[in-house]
């Protein structure tokens, strides 16, 4: 896949095999491909926020779905990277993750925003009529524009694109962009503070989310030693 003046490949799972902390960044500036009952969506995303299950990495993640270890919810997170986690939030939105780490330790990065290039009338047609900026800005409307919901496509292969339920996808990745980072987003308490700067989005991009604080976040932000409130 060649996008202006960038290269792309597809992404292989041992580059997604290492914490989701580190392999985060390396997703800024790549593409998700979709094609969901014959509409191809092409979105460039720009803003991702990692999430570690239980037993990963040094510091327990008190806001991941997987924190208290393996559940029917988040078994896709324990599998191979590659696959997508799709879950739904709300009970209303389709959100997207990629998998990373080794097949049976946890962890995911939340496409959190990103830019629709291509197939923007099937996005619109699914999200309905919007500036073209928001189209993909925030996960849920990420995970409605690409067309792919929860659970038919949850656990699909973005590694192989083998189809699932009508729906196929492909993780492309291209050269490391320079990033910025700071505490995730709407995220509750302590796990929503500068102690996990695990949001990384591309400055200055229009498609990034707005930040916002999760609920006892904020004062859970001040009552921390070390920890100062920092807002994009």
């Amino acid at each position: 896949m060649t996008t202006g003046d960038a290269v792309m490949r597809r992404a292989t799972r041992a580059e997604l095999a290492g914490l989701p902390v580190d392999v985060a960044p390396a997703l800024l500036g790549a593409r998700l491909r979709t094609v969901v009952d014959g509409e191809e969506v092409r979105i460039r995303i720009t803003e991702v926020e990692a999430y570690h299950g239980r037993g990963t990495g040094d510091v327990p993640d008190p806001g991941s779905h997987a924190r208290m270890g393996r559940t029917a919810r988040n078994a896709t997170m324990w599998g191979e990277p590659g696959h997508l986690y799709v879950y739904l939030s709300h009970g209303i939105h389709s959100c997207v993750n990629v998998v990373c780490g080794s097949e049976g330790v946890a962890g995911g990065v939340l496409l959190r925003a990103g830019e629709v290039e291509s197939g923007v009338e099937a996005a619109v047609a699914r999200r309905g009529t919007h500036p073209p900026r928001d189209l993909a800005r925030g996960p849920g409307r990420f995970g409605q524009a690409s067309g792919l919901r929860h659970p038919v496509h949850d656990g699909i292969d973005a590694i192989t694109g083998a189809v699932q339920d009508g729906a196929m996808a492909e993780l492309w990745l291209g050269e490391r962009l320079a990033f910025e980072a700071g505490p995730r987003v709407g995220v509750a308490g302590v796990a929503g503070t500068g102690l996990f700067p695990w949001r990384f989005w591309i400055p200055g991009d229009r498609t990034v989310s707005p930040f916002r604080w999760g609920r006892g976040a904020a004062a859970a932000a001040l009552d921390t030693p070390g920890v100062t409130p920092v807002l994009d």
